[in-house]
C-alpha cells in the first residue's frame, strides 16, 4: 500500500528545534520546503499538518505533543483521515544506528524509543512503517537523555542530514507503495 501520511517525531519548541531526538522533525521539514507546503496548526489533532496534494496526496505531520505522547497525535490522524496505520510512515531518530545512516522497516518493537512506545501503546500493535534516523549513542546509557536532547557535532549533524536526504530520495517510492524497492535503494545508498 502507498504511505499516505509521514509523522515526523520530535519535541516542540524552539529550544528543541536542533536535538537529535527532533531527527524526524528534521525530515518533515525539508520534506515540506520540498514541496512548497506550510505547516498549520490543528489543535484537535495535536499536530502541525501540511497535505502535499497531486496524484498521490500525503499529509504530512509534527506532532505538538512531547515525544513520549506521540500517540496521541498518531491516533487522532489516523482516525480523521481515516487511514490505516499500514500506510503511516513514523520518521524518528535511533540511537542504535550511527549517524549518516537509515532504515526503512516494518512492524516490531520499539526499542526502548519513547515516541514508538507511545504509539504502539496507543494503537495496540506495531503494524506501520518507520524511517530510523540514525543518531548514534553516547556509549553509556545513563548518557542517553542528556545526548538525544543535546545538539550533534558538526560531523554528526552532516551525517544525519546526509541520511534524511538519501532518505528522501526514496520517499516517492513509498508514496508508491513500493517499498521494498525503496528499502532496497535506501539500504544500499546509506552505508551503517
Amino acid at each position: 500500500m502507498p504511505i499516505r501520511v509521514v509523522f515526523g517525531l520530535g519535541n516542540p519548541g524552539s529550544e528543541h528545534s536542533r536535538d537529535r531526538h527532533n531527527a524526524g522533525f528534521w525530515l518533515a521539514d525539508r520534506l515540506a520546503s520540498q514541496e512548497g507546503l506550510r505547516f498549520l496548526s490543528e489543535p484537535k489533532l495535536h499536530a502541525e499538518v501540511a497535505k502535499a496534494a497531486g496524484r498521490d496526496p500525503i499529509w504530512l505531520v509534527k506532532p505538538t505533543t512531547w515525544m513520549n505522547r506521540s500517540g496521541q497525535c498518531v491516533q487522532a490522524v489516523l482516525h480523521y483521515y481515516k487511514i490505516p496505520p499500514e500506510d503511516a510512515l513514523v520518521v524518528h531518530d535511533e540511537l542504535d544506528l550511527p549517524p549518516g545512516t537509515a532504515r526503512l522497516k516494518f512492524d516490531g518493537g520499539h526499542g526502548g524509543q519513547n515516541g514508538l512506545r507511545d504509539i504502539m501503546a496507543q494503537l495496540g500493535h506495531g503494524r506501520f512503517h518507520r524511517l530510523r534516523i540514525g543518531i548514534g549513542h553516547p556509549g553509556r546509557k545513563d548518557q542517553v537523555t542528556s545526548w538525544v536532547l543535546g545538539r550533534p557535532g558538526g560531523a554528526d549533524e552532516k551525517a544525519i542530514n546526509d541520511a534524511i536526504d538519501a532518505a528522501l530520495a526514496v520517499l516517492p517510492l513509498c508514496r508508491e507503495g513500493a517499498m521494498e524497492r525503496a528499502m532496497t535503494l535506501l539500504h544500499t545508498a546509506v552505508k551503517g
